[in-house]
């Protein structure tokens, strides 16, 4: 048998992205914040654009606003003070007068150890050697004010003149960093941590003798229980009252856990949302959040002299167009949030009106074929980006989810069902709450089918705790 061999023409259409497209198409998925941060960068470097300094005009504004209330007293008035001095420190004049006091320049620290490195420097009578190691330890603290590393470890570590530092000598600078503010820092554990804080307690009133030895016991032996709301439990293993107890442990639960966080520890993410949504004369509309938009505009004068005089493009054609480029990428991104985001509440307006439980199931292909956009645009649109509303503030992408079929053909979203298992664990007696496989009936006696691992599922997304221990915080 002989073989043959063909060549074949087959004609085939393959969309491909331009490198500018695909730039597009990553600045899209972007939050409004990273997104700005790119068009910022531009910023000097492409002289055709022209952007809003916001730190002038949110001066002027201050500025304005100090007009209005009057004059600046003598002691507002920084002009002739040091300029390292007025960038680092915060000078406090006392009340009457323009005496200062060495304690009136307080560093402006930003972190954990500068706060207390700040403190041991303040503090008389402290040998040099037992200063250096309360300072490594100092340095050595987690985000939370913790020491996870255990003094044995850390003694072979820190050498003073040759000769290294002993477990005994570490315990006493310990001592040293946990008698600093916060109170609780330098702790070793949770325990230790509360007990410290237990131990530099604001004032006798707050307990007695007999309850602070209480909370001191309660701190070290029962901190599970008491995570567990078991009361009842912690007064029969004590032989102690409830009520002693229940007022022990709420003197107990207003103490600090993390009392690093209080100076540059974990800092606090806040959301910015990207569009705002108001019900005006009855609909629900969608603006977007002025305080995203990048202040940037098209320096005419300049694109004018560059068109006349150009000579076969060049460099600053090259910058012209991206510049125009980077306008027109601004305006359709912002424009398809905005459409994107008033569709969405299109759709979902009963949860506006009415809360989680009018949530419907909606696909990316609704809103992609309302908006005139693909699938992948509205899934783009919607990673990373915020509706702030009356009721809170939500992801877009939240308001997305596939249908859950009810025994009677009707559809009903997740968050509806997560919706009713809330209202129904709120609604329950405190004698008799409900389990996840009773509220799983009731679902279905509602016509959800519903199974009861879905049902613990969003139990604990809601933050509840299972029936038994619901049952014992009641009491």
């Amino acid at each position: 048998m002989t073989a043959r061999l063909s060549l074949q023409t087959q004609q085939r259409q393959k969309q491909t992205l331009s490198p500018r497209l695909q730039h597009a198409v990553r600045l899209l998925q972007l939050s409004s914040l990273d997104f700005r941060q790119q068009i910022l960068s531009l910023q000097g470097r492409n002289p055709f654009l022209d952007f809003e300094d916001e730190c002038e005009s949110s001066q002027s504004s201050s500025d304005a606003s100090a007009g209005a209330a009057g004059p600046q007293s003598e002691a507002d008035t920084s002009g002739d003070r040091d300029p390292w001095i007025g960038e680092n420190y915060s000078n406090r004049r006392h009340e009457g007068g323009t005496d200062v006091s060495a304690l009136d320049f307080v560093p402006g620290v930003s972190s954990l150890a500068g706060h207390l490195h700040f403190q041991l420097a303040m503090q008389r009578g402290i040998a040099p050697r037992e200063l250096l190691l309360a300072r490594a330890l100092a340095d050595s603290l987690d985000d939370d004010g913790y020491l996870r590393t255990p003094l044995s470890e850390l003694a072979p570590l820190l050498q003073l003149d040759d000769e290294p530092a002993s477990v005994d000598e570490l315990e006493r600078a310990l001592q040293r960093l946990q008698s600093l503010e916060p109170a609780g820092v330098g702790a070793r554990n949770v325990q230790e941590c509360l007990r410290l804080q237990l131990q530099a307690s604001d004032g006798p009133s707050e307990l007695t003798p007999q309850l602070h030895e209480l909370a001191l016991r309660i701190v070290e032996e029962e901190l599970p229980a008491l995570a567990r709301h078991e009361l009842s439990g912690i007064a029969r293993r004590l032989g102690r009252s409830a009520t002693e107890v229940e007022l022990v442990c709420q003197r107990i639960r207003r103490l600090d856990p993390h009392p690093g966080w209080r100076h540059g520890g974990v800092q606090t993410q806040y959301i910015v949302p990207d569009v705002l949504v108001r019900k005006r004369r009855g609909v629900w509309t969608v603006s977007l959040n002025d305080a995203i938009l990048p202040r940037v505009s098209l320096n005419r004068r300049y694109a004018e002299l560059a068109q006349r005089h150009a000579a076969g493009g060049g460099e600053l054609a090259a910058h012209l167009q991206e510049a125009r480029w980077t306008l027109r990428n601004i305006e359709q991104r912002f424009s398809t949030i905005a459409s994107v985001a008033q569709a969405i509440v299109d759709r979902q307006r009963h949860f506006f009106d009415y809360g989680p439980m009018a949530m419907k199931p909606l696909g990316l292909r609704e809103i992609a074929e309302q908006v005139g956009v693909h699938e992948s645009t509205v899934s783009r649109v919607t990673s990373n980006k915020f509706m702030a509303t009356p009721g809170g503030v939500y992801e877009l992408k939240h308001f997305f989810s596939r249908a859950h079929i009810s025994s009677n053909g009707r559809s009903c979203s997740p968050t509806a069902i997560r919706g009713l298992v809330q209202s129904l664990i709120e609604g329950e007696s405190a004698e008799a709450p409900l389990s996840d496989a009773e509220i799983a009936r009731q679902l279905q006696r509602q016509g959800l089918d519903v199974a009861r691992r879905t049902v613990t599922k969003y139990r604990q997304a809601l933050r509840y705790e299972p029936c038994d221990r619901r049952h014992k915080a009641a009491h």
